[in-house]
């Protein structure tokens, strides 16, 4: 009987995880991506990458880190970013972007689902996406460490931080009751001393990155890929 009840329990949580993926699945605006991923398709079947190797993957953050195999040295990179990445189509999309590509870790940044428009999805649709995308590495990755970079706090999109940061701590919480599962704080680095999102570190659009910006962000996300690291070998 306590098998029969754990196994139900095990099918509403593998439901409740797939729901929000199906309501999105055939929405134009998920599948006007279906070019960007033939492409990250194509170019995880053409080249090769050792077998410890770290697949950074995610928004248009990871796509633009031109820096980002030097950053990460010695650790080798697998940089499989798209622009305007949403969870929403990332999840669609998981398990063709983690299934072809062996790797020893995952580093995901995804930004793009609360901005301040009436579009916004709720930072609890934001946790239940993220338990999906995560159950999908699980699948073709499991027991290996998984990173999610904190949605960072940007002068853009300031107005909408709140929420942000709701579905920011949804998911670090979430992070907290798995193994091998970790949220990369990087808020504290990117707010002033009168916690306002320092300019000075995006470029003219207020929402990317510049060269001091990453050099930040690479060095937080490194650190915390090497003490996970450690601490496994």
């Amino acid at each position: 009987m306590k098998k029969l009840y754990l196994c139900f329990l095990l099918i509403l949580f593998l439901i409740g995880c797939s729901a929000p993926v199906k309501t999105f699945r055939d929405r134009p605006e998920v599948r006007r991506w279906e070019p960007e991923i033939a492409i990250i398709d194509s170019l995880s079947k053409a080249e090769n990458y050792p077998d410890d190797a770290i697949l950074f993957t995610g928004s248009s953050s990871i796509r633009l880190w031109k820096t980002l195999a030097e950053d990460m040295a010695p650790y080798q990179v697998i940089q499989r970013g798209y622009g305007g990445a949403k969870l929403s189509d990332f999840a669609v999309y998981s398990g063709r972007i983690f299934s072809q590509v062996r790797c020893s870790a995952a580093v995901v940044f995804i930004a793009n689902d609360i901005t301040g428009s009436p579009e916004d999805k709720t930072p609890e649709e934001v946790r239940k996406l993220f338990l999906f995308i995560l159950k999908t590495f699980r699948r073709y990755h499991h027991g290996k460490p998984f990173f999610w970079v904190q949605i960072t706090p940007t002068p853009s999109r300031w107005k909408a931080w709140p929420q942000i940061n709701l579905a920011n701590e949804l998911i670090r919480k979430e992070c907290m009751k798995r193994r091998n599962t970790c949220f990369i704080q990087t808020d504290y680095a990117f707010l002033d001393g009168n916690g306002l999102p320092r300019e000075e570190l995006f470029i003219s659009d207020k929402l990317h990155l510049n060269g001091d910006g990453y050099r930040i962000w690479s060095a937080i996300i490194k650190d915390s890929i090497t003490k996970v690291k450690q601490t496994s070998d």
